[in-house]
């Protein structure tokens, strides 16, 4: 992929790119979500080489499940696809910044990168409440990259919640 036709993309705007990518199809599964009633959180997990692995949306209401969140439901598609229960080399695409319980899966996923739009300033669980995934206390450390589409994340979860108020 060239830039302008004329030189080849960098490194950083690569990545960028492709995380832009990526978060936009995140935000598609969390506008699923929220016409399902949920809100609106949606995750990808895509592996080293570029290709999906697994997707999900928040789905606890609809499953009874207080664990049915978007990053879980990803996770358990994409370890069955990878037929493993660790996924080396994966990044983790959320359009909201995983709890606790989520950043606890993504640790024990082994999942190399990890990608959010907006903070949970309530329950985040990586930057605003915990440091969970880069935790030097435990044995493996996530990169965590934040803040990609977070206006598109954020407003999408504004504009839920205001209409339930």
């Amino acid at each position: 992929m060239k830039q302008n036709d004329e030189r080849p993309l960098e490194g950083d705007e690569r990545r960028r790119r492709e995380d832009e990518r990526w978060m936009r199809e995140a935000l598609r599964l969390a506008s699923a979500a929220e016409a399902a009633g949920e809100v609106p959180v949606g995750a990808v997990v895509v592996d080293g080489e570029g290709r999906l692995l697994g997707e999900g949306y928040n789905r606890p209401v609809a499953e009874h499940d207080p664990t049915a969140h978007a990053e879980m439901v990803a996770l358990r598609a994409a370890c069955a696809a990878a037929g493993n229960y660790r996924l080396n080399g994966a990044t983790l695409y959320v359009t909201l910044e995983p709890c606790v319980m989520c950043a606890g899966a993504i640790v024990h996923a082994r999942i190399a990168r990890l990608v959010f739009g907006g903070r949970d300033l309530r329950f985040g669980g990586v930057r605003s409440k915990f440091r969970l995934a880069d935790s030097e206390l435990l044995n493996h450390r996530v990169e965590v990259c934040e803040g990609i589409l977070a206006a598109d994340c954020v407003a999408l979860l504004e504009e839920f919640f205001q209409q339930r108020r």
